[in-house]
């Protein structure tokens, strides 16, 4: 029995160390498999455009494939790379590697760190070559197509490529621990590596390095024992051997210390005999070195370009833009309607009466106030409570409709919490709302001795502060609004509050009026403020064809003024125009004073309805780019919905004004947050520029008021012509399809014809499904229906536009197509 006890841990061990068959089997059989599929995979990427089609016909003895396994080759390249994950799919392959690992017990490979890469990596590829790709080929699959195709008409391709440089970026940074000690402590070490193998290179470096160190211990020790002295030491059993002090920063310098002489003796004591020896010090004392002060002139270089340009400033003075229109003066504020005073009256008894209710109710749902106070505006009267501790924001939060309800409002608005406050804050409108005219707010003293360089002036907050704003800061500002609300007063008071502070010389407008009603007014105004085409009859454009001529002109000019900012070495248009002032840029090299430019859209969603892509791109490309030539876009529409105001505009409008909408949601569109949709409406408007959200009361200015600036603005001198944009002629668009030539055509055209005016869908994934073929033949059937007419053009990731609506209507088509 002992003997067997003994022996059982040793049998234990080896059986241990022996595999199953079955795990060896499984093994073996996963690792075979990743690589079929890999061979498989790089087999279908070499002949995917021909093989694709053999997917589906691996019964089908007559096809051949290509693949170096055969059909099974094919529909495990088709399954994995072209319907699935794309390049991604090497990854399985890779994991079946080491799952076969792991049953073998050879884990060279920690699972699941491995599983987890990998799955990032599954997720991550397919996205990033759909990017890269934009869906052509077979290297993102159908998978990263379909997401990056959501995600690019979601968030655009600049949020696409945000969110994937961001996750593979923080990827890195979590894996590899990127920080900025880590990476500091891995170049020190480097550092650390790279001396040592340097001083190993050098001859006898280790040994001298030790010799060092050793005698330098045992100074160390000697010196230690004789407090106070200063010795040189001698090994008792090596005669008559110099040495050299050793000097470290943290011990006194031997360089001092007189000789000692050391005896050999026939005990463990040492005799130590001192040698008086005169010491030099190396150092010179400071009063010994001669001491020269010298103070470098002060050599003031001025260059050629600078001396003739301070030559020409000398003689003409500075370069005066406003020469031409010297004697231009400014709209006067008689030209403002007067409304009397403004005052705001406070009405006690409203404020304790919505007090009491608001106090009452929120004590009903068990909410208590520590603290409230009132802000009278101009038509909102804001209620900032101070909740007792432990109650939640959001339970004051979801009680807005019982608050509008119990106080008979229009629309209740509440802030939880107001930005920078400790304060919940509710806004009620007013029974009885102030007047807030234009003459108010242009006569301030904010207003008139502003240095912004386009101010813009809203009206007044709720704490009846005048607000103000500079475009060029904005830069641009996108506004949306209900019909009857206050949008088209909004825009009027913008450029009312510009018309009063800059001269026609450093302000033109660009105004675009699908409506043909609203700009009207400011054709006066034609000679002094306004540009348009070389060709354009009118300088406020109404036709939608003439709108995209101007945008692409002004496109045009901003490309212009960035190659005379370049020429001139300037960031920006003010750096610029103070160059020119100087007289630093000669004008016989096309340089002139840039005035500022902003373009006035008051109906965008008509012309997003009408032109689409046409309009949108040049918005958003100025929007992207214009601001450092100082053209500025506003931008108007009644409609804020997504199909309107995209992914593209909004990025590139930062500032937002939006008066009373309908819904929520469009709301939301326009602010990225509800509220708009409780405005009372009448100019009250909410203000958004990146910050928080302000409640302006917009400045009132009547039609009649605008027709008066215009027409004493218009009555005096102007240049000879509206300021000329550059000249833009649209290229003739031409088809890349080639023309149709009934003799060329395939012989399953009229089967695939047959196909796309049934389904009335155009694509050419379907005709490689319903009719078995391979990328380039289902491409080349496309091109010649292109060309037929029988399916429109090339619409992205779309399918195309079916021409023929019915079957009957086909086959007409055809027997004229085979006369």
């Amino acid at each position: 029995m002992e003997k067997n006890t003994k022996k059982a841990p040793t049998q234990a061990t080896e059986q241990s160390k022996i595999l199953s068959k079955p795990r060896i089997f499984f093994g073996v059989l996963f690792i075979a498999t990743s690589i079929i599929l890999t061979f498989s995979f790089i087999s279908y990427l070499l002949n995917w455009r021909a093989d694709q089609s053999q997917a589906g016909t691996m019964l089908d003895k007559t096809v051949k494939s290509s693949n170096i396994f055969g059909k099974i080759g094919d529909w495990l390249g088709n399954f994995f790379i072209f319907q699935s994950l794309g390049i991604a799919a090497f990854v399985v392959a890779f994991l079946f590697v080491v799952f076969g690992m792991m049953i073998l017990k050879k884990n060279y490979f920690k699972p699941w760190k491995t599983f987890g890469h990998s799955l990032f990596l599954i997720c991550w590829v397919p996205i990033f070559m759909g990017a890269v790709t934009n869906g052509q080929g077979v290297l993102s699959g159908v998978y990263g197509f379909q997401i990056m195709d959501f995600l690019n008409s979601v968030i655009g391709t600049v949020g696409l490529w945000l969110i994937l440089l961001v996750s593979i970026s923080l990827y890195f940074i979590l894996e590899f621990n990127l920080n900025a000690s880590n990476v500091k402590l891995k170049l020190n070490n480097l550092n650390d590596q790279t001396l040592g193998r340097v001083k190993a290179m050098m001859p006898n470096s280790s040994e001298n390095f030790e010799a060092d160190e050793e005698l330098e211990n045992e100074v160390d020790d000697i010196a230690s024992k004789i407090p106070n002295s200063k010795v040189n030491i001698i090994r008792d059993f090596i005669p008559e051997i110099e040495i050299e002090p050793i000097v470290t920063p943290n011990r006194t310098s031997f360089e001092d210390i007189p000789n000692v002489s050391v005896t050999e003796s026939t005990g463990s004591s040492i005799n130590l005999n001192p040698v008086s020896i005169p010491v030099v010090d190396p150092t010179p004392k400071a009063d010994d070195i001669e001491f020269k002060v010298e103070v470098p002139k002060t050599v003031d270089i001025i260059d050629e370009s600078d001396k003739k340009s301070q030559e020409l400033v000398d003689k003409h003075g500075l370069y005066d833009h406003k020469l031409d229109l010297a004697n231009f003066q400014m709209p006067t504020l008689d030209l403002l309607r007067d409304y009397g005073n403004e005052e705001i009256a406070i009405n006690r008894e409203e404020l304790e009466e919505n007090k009491n209710k608001i106090v009452g109710l929120l004590k009903n749902f068990n909410v208590g106030i520590a603290e409230i106070k009132a802000t009278v505006g101009p038509t909102v009267t804001l209620y900032e409570i101070v909740p007792e501790a432990g109650i939640r924001v959001a339970s004051i939060k979801k009680l807005q409709d019982d608050i509008a309800l119990n106080l008979s409002a229009l629309g209740i608005r509440i802030i939880a919490p107001m930005p920078g406050k400790g304060t919940i804050g509710i806004e009620v409108p007013r029974k009885n709302p102030a007047m807030v005219s234009m003459r108010s707010v242009i006569g301030s003293q904010k207003f008139q001795n502003s240095d912004m360089d386009l101010p813009v002036v809203f009206g007044k907050t709720i704490s009846n502060e005048i607000f103000m704003a500079d475009l060029t800061k904005m830069p641009h500002l996108l506004m949306a609004g209900a019909t009857g609300q206050g949008k088209s007063v909004g825009i009027n008071a913008i450029l009312t509050s510009l018309l009063y502070k800059k001269h026609p010389s450093e302000l033109k407008f660009v105004m675009v009026d699908p409506k043909k009603v609203e700009l009207s007014l400011y054709s006066k105004i034609e000679r002094h403020y306004l540009a348009k085409l070389p060709d354009g009859d009118d300088a406020i454009i109404t036709d939608t064809h003439k709108v995209i001529n101007t945008l692409n002109s002004l496109c045009i000019e901003m490309d212009q003024r960035y190659d005379l900012l370049k020429n001139a070495f300037c960031k920006n248009i003010k750096e610029y125009n103070k160059k020119f002032t100087e007289r630093k840029l000669n004008p016989e090299n096309g340089h002139r004073y840039l005035p500022y430019i902003v373009l006035v859209v008051d109906e965008f969603a008509d012309l997003i309805m009408t032109a689409g892509k046409e309009v949108e791109i040049p918005i958003a490309r100025l929007a992207q780019l214009a601001r450092a030539v100082g053209i500025h876009l506003i931008v108007a529409t009644q409609r804020p919905s997504v199909n309107v105001i995209t992914g593209m505009i909004k990025a590139n409008f930062p500032a937002r004004a939006a008066f009373r909408v309908i819904s929520s949601v469009d709301s939301r569109t326009i602010l990225d947050s509800p509220g708009a949709d409780q405005l009372i409406g009448k100019g009250d408007m909410l203000y958004f520029n990146g910050n928080e959200i302000m409640r302006l009361q917009c400045a009132f200015v009547d039609t009649p008021e605008v027709e008066k600036i215009a027409e004493f603005i218009g009555e005096q001198k102007g240049y000879a012509s509206a300021f000329m944009l550059p000249e833009y002629s649209a290229d003739e668009t031409t088809s890349t399809v080639g023309a149709f030539d009934p003799n060329e055509k395939d012989v399953l055209f009229e089967d695939a014809a047959r196909i796309i005016v049934s389904t009335q869908q155009g694509s050419t994934s379907m005709l490689q499904r319903q009719l078995k073929l391979g990328y380039n033949r289902a491409g080349r059937i496309m091109d010649q229906l292109e060309a037929s007419g029988i399916v429109g053009g090339f619409n992205g990731a779309k399918a195309r536009e079916v021409q023929i609506s019915d079957l009957n209507s086909l086959e007409h088509f055809l027997e004229e197509l085979r006369k």
